[in-house]
């Protein structure tokens, strides 16, 4: 069985994913093989809060150059989060927005 700290790799802190804080949508970086299930399973543990929701998206490698040299950005997995109305917000957003 994967570790809660397996599944959740690291927040996404972005323009875009901190307007949506105050909705109580918060984007991480997940495990590629993980699913919406151990997603929800793994916020609660770390967090302490109650999921509403998970929706997820795979983001594909864009092409990158250097010079004559082609190469892909990593492919990653992108989680959506949305917590209930009653739970407390996630603290490593708080300063952010």
């Amino acid at each position: 069985m994967k570790s809660a700290y397996d599944v959740i790799l690291r927040p996404i802190i972005t323009e875009q994913s901190m307007e949506s804080v105050a909705d109580k949508k918060y984007v991480f970086e997940v495990a590629r093989g993980s699913n919406k299930v151990e997603i929800r399973k793994a916020i609660e543990e770390i967090f302490k809060v109650k999921v509403l929701s998970v929706n997820t998206l795979n983001v594909k490698g864009k092409e990158k150059r250097m010079g004559v040299h082609k190469g892909y950005t990593a492919a990653r997995k992108k989680a959506v989060v949305r917590l209930t109305e009653d739970s407390k917000p996630i603290e490593i957003f708080e300063g952010m927005v």
